[in-house]
């Protein structure tokens, strides 16, 4: 989880310096945001050497100007601010542990280095490096583009500048030589290195773009005889990105200490998503793009979005989930039966339906009942339970509803319609599903044939599989590609029977989906001749449109709707059994 690989500035800042004095070669890599500041914090291959296993990772995070810059559409001429570009450091910080080392373009003037040096140190940074080139700097990789450099002495005295601000000897100030860059000669390099090591400077980083290492070997061989000319010991940091055939071990040999891969994240990402959205455009649908794309849930895994939702049902287990029923509307094929009383009234052996709905519930540990009561409200009654009103429920549908109760629907709920029975055992499994959205689901539509004028809800699922008799399936995934009750029953898959569960998160996204079509459409919408009576599987429908995951819990036996004569006396015999 995110939140693991979390740690206080001051504890962050001094670990560069302390794998540095522990010979450690630092191999660093570019993050441009979070997502990236996780993968470069995290990711690590394991291999064996000599029966012995080894594992790599990146020791520390290079945040990039050119990659910060390029992620935000911009080119790399220091035109993003600096408070952009402490925001993008701020949003890799919070999600790593390893040490950050940010480049710092020229720095600017020496005042503004000075903020600079100031506002990254307190944030947690552990080194900044400032190329010595005149502001604003052009990208040193680009061919044919003029380079500017800084006088030696002005840049000295900024670094002087940086040194004298900072607070913590663990921060460091490294400066970034770009004389090979300018085409200069190596003495050139030299000098510049020896000025700004006198300055204070805590470490130099040689920069090229040629595709040869041999001239940064070159400098690393001077810089050896230079440090022990002064006396010091300052790391000697480089890039190799055009370099790109020499291997760490070489450079390491050749003395340096820290070994940026500095844009490779970024380029790697644009060229997937582009071939990706070129195939999307060619294609017409995502299905040939898959292959290229990370499942969704390796990215929830990732950024800590599983962890959230573990706790989430945590959190759900340890307090009562509502239960919302909705019993407005009037039944019509009932009305001699009721004589006006509401179907949740409806006695089935002595008790009333919807004191059969709420033993059910108590005896899954359900207490926190709330049902929605309208047609015949006056000789609605049960204890135990919470009564709210839908004064409007003859002009909308069960879901206007459902939603008098959506405060309810806050951290989760669960929909039961009034007018069905079920067993205990399947709200046992329903409260151990663990997916966000799950509709309780009858498989056994195939046989048996339609009630004339009893409206079924009818689902098929994304995998469209018609069950048969006797036949051994495996399925992956159980989620639900059309719900209606105008789907054809020879092709409909299941029944939804009226039960469903919402985490936090569905929850979430039901109401989200409800307020936008509300506010947001008019007239006929899904099945309904009209948003003003859309039903909850128009609703439903709806979210699955729109990408959100909707699950079903697969049953065939151990439930009954009460929607006729026929039906009260099959549940009297069941109840009498």
């Amino acid at each position: 989880m995110t939140l693991i690989n979390t740690t206080l500035p001051e504890q962050r800042r001094g670990k560069l310096k302390a794998l540095l004095e522990n010979g450690k070669t630092v191999r660093v890599l570019e993050a441009h945001n979070g997502l990236s500041g996780i993968i470069a914090n995290t990711v690590e291959v394991t291999g064996d050497s000599n029966g012995q296993t080894v594992v790599r990772q990146f020791d520390a995070i290079w945040e990039s100007s050119l990659t910060d810059s390029a992620s935000k559409g911009h080119p790399d001429i220091e035109v993003i601010t600096f408070d952009s570009r402490i925001h993008s450091i701020n949003e890799i910080l919070a999600v790593t542990d390893k040490p950050m080392i940010v480049d710092g373009d020229t720095g600017g003037d020496a005042n503004t280095f000075e903020y600079t040096v100031s506002k990254l140190e307190q944030a947690g940074v552990s080194a900044v490096i400032i190329e010595d080139k005149i502001f604003p700097k052009r990208n040193s990789l680009e061919s044919g583009v003029q380079q500017n450099l800084e006088d030696p002495e002005v840049f000295a005295q900024k670094i002087q500048r940086g040194k004298r601000i900072q607070k913590s000897s663990d921060f460091m100030i490294i400066a970034r030589i770009e004389s090979l860059i300018a085409g200069k000669p190596m003495e050139e390099a030299i000098k510049r290195a020896t000025k700004y090591l006198k300055a204070g400077i805590d470490g130099i980083m040689i920069h090229s773009k040629s595709k040869n290492p041999d001239e940064i070997l070159e400098f690393a061989e001077k810089y050896k005889h230079l440090l022990k000319t002064l006396k010091l010991n300052k790391p000697l940091v480089c890039v190799p990105t055009t370099y790109n055939l020499i291997t760490e071990d070489e450079l390491n040999a050749a003395g340096f200490s820290i070994i940026i891969y500095a844009n490779h994240l970024l380029r790697s990402a644009y060229q997937a998503m582009t071939k990706t959205a070129k195939t999307l455009l060619r294609k017409q649908r995502s299905l040939e793009v898959d292959p290229f794309c990370t499942p969704v849930r390796e990215i929830f895994k990732t950024v800590g979005f599983l962890d959230v939702k573990e706790k989430d049902q945590k959190d759900e287990k340890t307090t009562n989930t509502p239960v919302i029923i909705p019993a407005a509307g009037e039944a019509p094929s009932l009305k001699k039966i009721l004589n006006g009383k509401p179907k949740a009234m409806l006695e089935i052996c002595g008790k009333t339906l919807i004191n059969h709905q709420i033993q059910t519930l108590s005896n899954a540990n359900f207490a926190d009942i709330t049902l929605i009561a309208g047609y015949g409200k006056d000789k609605l009654y049960a204890e135990g339970i919470s009564i709210m009103e839908n004064p409007d429920y003859h002009k909308g549908s069960l879901l206007n509803s459902i939603m008098v109760a959506k405060e309810k629907m806050i951290n989760g709920f669960i929909m039961l319609y009034s007018d069905i029975l079920i067993e205990d055992q399947i709200l046992k499994k329903l409260k151990e599903c663990k997916e966000d959205i799950i509709l309780v689901a009858d498989n056994s539509t195939q046989y048996h044939e339609p009630e004339e004028g009893n409206v079924l809800d009818y689902i098929i699922t994304k995998n469209h599989y018609k069950p048969k008799r006797r036949e051994i399936r495996f399925i992956s995934e159980n989620i639900v590609g059309k719900i209606g009750s105008k789907i054809n029953p020879e092709t409909a898959t299941h029944e939804f029977i009226g039960l469903a569960r919402f985490s936090k998160t569905g929850a979430e996204q039901f109401l989200e989906t409800y307020n936008d079509v509300v506010k947001r459409f008019t007239g006929r919408f899904q099945e309904s001749e009209d948003v003003s009576r859309l039903s909850f599987t128009d609703l439903i429908q709806e979210m699955i449109d729109r990408g959100f995951a909707v699950h079903y819990m697969e049953i065939h036996k151990g439930w009954l709707e009460i929607h006729s004569a026929e039906h009260i006396a099959l549940a009297q015999k069941s109840f009498s059994t």
